[in-house]
């Protein structure tokens, strides 16, 4: 049972008399505990909606299109409350913020409910069977956070003593037709090297129902505390890791015609190796995960310094960005000077100073290491950032700080780019929307 908040207006519920402040019961028989029962009961098109009003139950039939929305809106997305993480990872990064930062940014989800509905990784560790039975039969495909498939190193990391046995669901979800995309936090020492051939080997052999593996290696800031003693991937390290992953890309190309694992751009620009070409990367399927991210972008860079046309008028702009990414952005920087004479584009590399400097990515920039590190400096017209530094949808960065107040300490107006070529050439040329 839950309390319908609003009811779009000429929606199949609302046509049918449905209203804000009734509490839903059922859908065609079927108890409504969240979203996905929703979802899932409210797709025929004969719904038979159970519902009380000031404590009287009355029933409605609808009639309406396959999968069209009833209409009915809750007071929260899931109808309920986000289900929390019970691990402890040695690697988790929320445990290595600093305190006094918002609310929210402390939460550790692990709902396989936002798996489904917004790719947000699982780890599977706080579901029950019947959970699991559910993703089979409403034939969900999600998104698992495996880390290992040796089930004693796996509790190890995860500080879940049921982390082990509950990989019995993967393969239970994967046998049953479910899609997975897998994700690999690779530590140093814990479960890369002899560990990782393991972890690949057991997940290969679930394909095609294993569709991607992401392999990233493990941040670790300064604030590691009392926490389990963990480093970062020398050099060395990344190559041999990425030597691993290649050879199980090899080993599924031939078997499955598809390559199925990818190391994060992260574990190449450590290692010092050229980013694969495009077609390396297939469809990009752990693009979110900061796999193929870097190459997409140089690709549509190129593709967009062949056709973009510029009228000439000087202009000078700058870019900020992470360690990691300042080889390959100030290489896109230059090449676009050279296509257009009278473009001057300074790209600044930010050290990170809030989290530890082994942190090098550019969504993990704070505005108060921004403001600092660029006082003084000469930003020419407008300042370029990515979009990955402020919160979705927002003018924020981690530390709370404002694109606004940015702009206001650095006198220079501040633009933020996504992670697409085209919009990033288009932003060093000044082109508005």
């Amino acid at each position: 049972m839950v309390k319908i908040s609003s009811v779009t207006k000429g929606s199949p519920a609302y046509r049918y008399g449905i209203r804000e402040g009734d509490v839903l019961i059922s859908l065609n028989g079927h108890s409504v505990k969240d979203v996905l029962d929703y979802m899932y009961y409210a797709a025929e098109t004969t719904v038979r909606i159970e519902y009380e009003r000031e404590g009287v139950r009355d029933t409605v039939v609808v009639e309406k299109d396959e999968y069209d929305d009833l209409g009915l809106e809750f007071e929260t997305f899931l109808m309920d409350n986000k289900q929390s993480c019970s691990n402890k990872c040695v690697f988790c990064f929320i445990d290595q913020m600093p305190p006094g930062m918002r609310e929210t940014l402390y939460f550790k989800d692990d709902d396989a409910r936002l798996s489904f509905l917004q790719g947000n990784y699982v780890t599977l560790t706080n579901m029950s069977q019947s959970d699991i039975d559910r993703i089979i039969q409403m034939k969900l495909n999600i998104n698992v956070s495996v880390h290992t498939t040796n089930p004693e190193l796996r509790v190890k990391m995860m500080h879940n003593r049921f982390a082990g046995e509950k990989l019995k669901y993967i393969y239970q979800l994967a046998e049953n037709g479910i899609k997975l995309n897998c994700q690999i936090v690779c530590c140093p020492g814990l479960n890369d090297g002899d560990e990782l051939r393991r972890s690949l080997r057991d997940l290969g052999s679930l394909m095609p129902n294993i569709t991607s593996m992401a392999v990233v290696p493990v941040g670790v800031t300064k604030y590691r505390q009392g926490l389990y003693p963990l480093t970062t991937f020398t050099k060395e390290g990344a190559a041999e890791t990425v030597d691993i992953i290649e050879s199980f890309q090899r080993e599924f190309l031939e078997k499955y015609g598809t390559r199925t694992v990818f190391p994060s751009d992260e574990l190449y620009l450590t290692a010092g190796r050229e980013l694969p070409p495009a077609e390396a990367y297939e469809d990009y399927p752990q693009y979110e995960n900061g796999v193929g991210m870097l190459r997409s972008l140089i690709d549509e860079f190129e593709q967009a310094l062949e056709l973009a046309e510029w009228d000439g008028t000087p202009r000078h702009v700058s870019m900020a960005t992470g360690y990691l990414a300042y080889d390959t952005i100030n290489s896109l920087a230059k090449s676009a000077e050279a296509r257009f004479p009278g473009l001057e584009c300074d790209v600044y590399r930010i050290r990170n100073d809030f989290f530890g400097e082994t942190i090098t990515v550019s969504g993990l920039i704070t505005g108060q290491d921004l403001i600092a590190q660029l006082r003084g400096k000469e930003l020419g017209s407008e300042l370029l950032i990515s979009s990955a530094m402020v919160r979705r949808d927002s003018e924020v960065f981690l530390d709370d700080l404002t694109i606004t107040d940015a702009e206001e300490a650095l006198g220079v107006k501040v633009r933020t780019t996504d992670r697409d070529g085209f919009e990033l050439l288009d932003a060093i040329l000044g082109v508005e929307y």
